[in-house]
């Protein structure tokens, strides 16, 4: 598990190199280098980190074992723990530190529904049919983040450097729920820069608009009355009816809007059984679109066709909303300053196991063939990106409009795997999530120090954050001060589900990965 630098990514530290624009914003190479050994040094920790919380395998607002595992570990490492912020019982911070600059370090703890996965297993066998499972890797970024930390911290120790470090989890990204109450409840207001990380197939950063959309989540409510399907189905008024004739007017009107909106919905409540007409019925609608204007608008359109339903079906209709995320907007000297430490830090050196299982991956699910990644790619830049047309959101774009901010993705799963689906869970718990992690812990720990050690580049990004990336828009999201956040969400499915797939949590203590404990041999996936 040992990563050392490259002659080239030593040479890149000792500020030679090939990157000038923010060459003069560096921590001593010597610095960096014992950062780098620290995470080698907690490398057996980010495996049982990773793997421990791939084994929880909680969903959004229901992260409450994984939530206690981190924080034990922050707590034993010198870190006050505050938890419950922002009224969320699953959320926290971890401090540590005094005087100097204030560096936020996040990332997602959450997984999603369905898709629970045994890993190591290169065809879909679900642990727990039914059960959550982390299909999008969630599971290896706070492992990441917690090395991270730990290495700054005690390189900041030993060389007297003053600073103060604030980790923070993702509570139920996937619904995209809280990092704007995180804002909004002044987690932030202190903070000079953030970092975050998230799970990727390659190893970059990125500057700049970043092409995705923002989001508002709201769950429409139709109340109807009931009455005798059959016998005196004129005596009722049809919640359903409601929530059908929103959903229809709503697809129609799709084709009249901008290209770059994307809008999605479940219907959460369809009624109880046919000879009874739906008195309540209900749907769920994610609205995204590429500016917080846009956004506004694509919701107040999705709320006068909701009224517009209720008026035509003879119900009425309240709505709630469930969510929100602002579009992403990247700091430009802070992923210049982190885009030389990854090439410094460079891809993880894969072993033929690594490209074997890879492979078998893509093979056993009719995936594209590609070997992981060996090389870093070129710094992400609003030029090299073209024109968005829109797509996903990610909520921490509500934290790059309050603090300069930059995302760091990391080479922890498999080429081809397919984002929020069961092939993207399959690599989340074997050694190319471990070494990923790894990787991108030096890279985030190095990052961090340059921050702490060269005012010149927090004075940087604060003044491209005031000056370029709030010319172009403004932070207003659409929540009032009436909406609260949705810790309600996946408390009965894990009510259900948590007794199942308990006997499947990972026991570092008998075991050397959770590969072992569960007898699967690695790369072939075979029971040993």
């Amino acid at each position: 598990m040992m990563m050392k630098l490259s002659i080239a990514g030593a040479a890149l530290l000792a500020g030679t190199a090939l990157y000038a624009p923010q060459a003069q914003a560096q921590a001593k190479p010597a610095l960096k280098a014992a950062a780098a050994a620290d995470v080698d040094a907690h490398a057996k920790l980010v495996q049982e980190m990773v793997d421990s919380i791939f084994s929880f395998a909680e969903p959004g607002f229901q992260e409450f074992r994984t939530s206690d595992y981190i924080t034990a570990i922050l707590e034993k490492n010198g870190f006050k723990i505050t938890r419950g912020v922002a009224g969320i019982p699953t959320a926290w911070t971890a401090e540590w530190g005094e005087g100097g600059p204030k560096i936020a370090l996040g990332s997602d703890i959450d997984c999603l529904l369905g898709l629970s996965q045994y890993p190591g297993s290169p065809t879909i066998t679900p642990m727990v049919v039914g059960a959550p499972g982390h299909g999008e890797g969630h599971n290896s970024g706070m492992p990441l983040i917690v090395a991270a930390a730990i290495a700054a911290k005690d390189v900041m120790i030993k060389n007297h450097i003053k600073g103060r470090l604030m980790i923070w989890p993702g509570v139920a990204e996937e619904l995209l729920a809280t990092k704007a109450y995180y804002v909004r409840a002044g987690l932030f207001k202190d903070v000079d820069a953030s970092i975050f990380t998230h799970v990727s197939n390659d190893f970059g950063t990125a500057y700049g608009d970043l092409g995705q959309n923002g989001m508002v989540s709201v769950e429409y409510s139709f109340h109807g009355k009931t009455s005798h399907a059959a016998g005196a189905p004129w005596a009722g008024r049809s919640a359903l009816d409601g929530v059908e004739v929103m959903d229809m007017a709503w697809n129609m009107r799709r084709e009249h809007l901008p290209l770059t909106q994307r809008s999605h919905y479940v219907i959460t409540n369809g009624g109880g059984q046919p000879n009874i007409v739906p008195g309540e019925a209900a749907v769920w609608y994610y609205f995204r679109e590429r500016t917080f204007k846009s956004i506004a608008d694509l919701y107040q359109t999705g709320n006068e066709i909701s009224e517009a339903a209720a008026k035509a079906t003879g119900t009425t209709v309240t709505r709630k909303v469930l969510g929100y995320a602002a579009p992403n907007f990247a700091n430009k000297p802070l992923a210049e300053a982190a885009y030389l430490n990854i090439k410094a830090v460079g891809m993880p050196k894969w072993s033929a196991d690594d490209q074997a299982f890879a492979r078998a991956v893509q093979e056993a699910n009719g995936l594209k063939i590609q070997p992981l990644k060996s090389d870093i790619g070129a710094l992400s830049t609003p030029e090299s990106r073209g024109v968005s047309q829109g797509g996903g959101s990610d909520d921490i774009g509500d934290i790059m409009w309050a603090v300069p901010t930059i995302t760091i993705r990391y080479p922890s799963n498999v080429p081809s795997t397919i984002g929020h689906n069961v092939t993207a869970a399959i690599a989340m718990a074997t050694p190319i999530a471990h070494k990923g992690a790894v990787a991108g812990a030096k890279a985030v720990a190095m990052t961090v120090l340059d921050m702490m050690t060269t005012p010149k580049l927090l004075a940087a990004a604060k003044t491209y954050f005031e000056d370029v990336q709030k010319k172009t828009d403004s932070y207003a999201p659409v929540l009032t001060a009436e909406d609260q956040p949705a810790i309600w969400l996946n408390e009965k499915l894990m009510r259900e589900m948590r007794p199942q797939m308990e006997k499947y949590y990972y026991d570092p203590t008998k075991y050397a990965s959770y590969l072992d404990q569960l007898g699967i041999a690695y790369p072939s996936g075979a029971k040993k």
